[in-house]
């Protein structure tokens, strides 16, 4: 029987007859020193849960597909195709759908829905809060990380019932270094995806933020948007431009992502990164990064069909599609920027795994110097300039 055999190798399954472990998943997979909760039930081939993990220690829980790293604790809810690296915690209620990644310390209180979200290490999320298609980067550790008071809501879906509405946090050059300012969103709050937040940007609470701001260290505070009643159609769309370019500039991001994980979170490979782990967690940002190419694509197609007669840069747009499409696929495997400074920060960081004795992903980076992370984000933000350059020549009309 499956619960003996993880119980004799060291697995704490409390009440194991309320306990539900479906045929499909690799007993292998799930390391010693785990401990399950009563109500639990796990499935997938997938599932992989690491050593230090705790499972549905306030609530039933549903494990469906995940990569669970070490020393994790998923307090209750639902949670599928999703990844939690070392120290991740989700509290009781928790619903959290494909796509999303917790990275090392991310937290999420109780009664949290997510999807397709990517939360750099530390970031944290209060209580009740919606927060769907988003990367949110920002802060230097636990008592300096960026946060999401409660009942915040990223709303993500339009009235023409797309979802082309990713929102960046901060950014993947700068963010990954974990040396920026935190971003802290207030409580009874909410964001209108696609947007763009820099990093150090602190909304007041029950402030809705309906526009970007590009600019750091800002403090964004406001009451309810102006009334009034005016004339609408489903087929009117506003800012295709903006929509379009934050969407690319998205997506530029997480092909950013997907060089440093193929680069720099190998070389952590370990216990506290083992390797199905690592496996992991490239599939759900190669499935992240497919999300957002489909969303958009959905988005022009909508464009292209919602009148008869189109703008002259909504019919370049939608004519250009296949091309824009074709150049982001081939980026999305190729752009690997500037092979000196990858090289350069590439060298700097193998100084640092060595000289610091092991492979803990956070404190490496941490340990850093300043020009040493400068060369880094240098890099990276090379991956996502040359992104957007190639993809905007394939659609002039929207170049800045």
């Amino acid at each position: 029987m499956m619960h003996s055999r993880l119980m004799q190798k060291g697995v704490t399954i409390y009440c194991p007859e309320s306990v539900h472990i479906d045929q499909s998943v690799n007993p292998e997979r799930i390391e010693s020193k785990v401990t399950i909760h009563a109500g639990t039930r796990i499935r997938g081939k997938d599932t992989l849960i690491c050593s230090g993990s705790v499972i549905g220690a306030e609530a039933p829980a549903t494990i469906d597909n995940c990569w669970i790293g070490p020393d994790v604790s998923l307090k209750g809810g639902y949670f599928t195709k999703s990844v939690f690296l070392r120290g991740a915690a989700v509290g009781a209620g928790g619903h959290v759908r494909e796509g999303t990644i917790f990275e090392e310390y991310a937290s999420a209180a109780h009664q949290v829905g997510l999807k397709q979200t990517i939360l750099f290490p530390f970031v944290t999320l209060g209580s009740l809060i919606n927060f769907c298609d988003c990367l949110m980067a920002g802060g230097t550790g636990p008592k300096n990380h960026s946060e999401v008071g409660s009942s915040y809501i990223h709303f993500n879906f339009t009235p023409q019932q797309d979802k082309a509405t990713p929102s960046m946090l901060g950014d993947v050059p700068g963010g990954v270094m974990l040396n920026r300012e935190p971003i802290f969103l207030g409580g009874q709050g909410g964001l209108v995806g696609p947007a763009r937040l820099a990093f150090g940007t602190v909304t007041a609470a029950g402030t809705i933020c309906r526009s970007d701001e590009l600019r750091e260290n800002r403090l964004i505070f406001g009451g309810p948007a102006k009334s009034g009643n005016i004339a609408y159609h489903p087929d009117f769309f506003r800012n295709i431009k903006a929509i379009v370019l934050k969407n690319l500039h998205y997506i530029a991001g997480l092909a950013a992502l997907m060089r440093w994980y193929g680069h720099v979170r190998t070389r952590f490979v370990s216990e506290n990164m083992p390797l199905p782990l690592m496996e992991g967690l490239t599939l759900t940002l190669v499935g992240a990064a497919g999300e957002r190419i489909s969303r958009l694509m959905a988005f022009i197609e909508k464009i292209g069909s919602a009148a008869e007669a189109l703008s002259p840069k909504r019919h370049a747009l939608y004519e250009n599609r296949g091309l824009l499409k074709e150049r982001i696929l081939e980026d999305m495997e190729k752009q690997q920027g500037d092979d000196r400074l990858r090289e350069r920060f590439l060298d700097a960081l193998d100084q640092k795994i060595e000289s610091y004795g092991n492979k803990d992903y956070v404190k490496v980076i941490q340990y850093l110097g300043e020009k040493d992370a400068q060369t880094g984000t240098a890099w990276l933000q090379g991956i996502v300039d040359g992104a957007m350059t190639r993809w905007l020549k394939a659609i002039p009309a929207f170049e800045p």
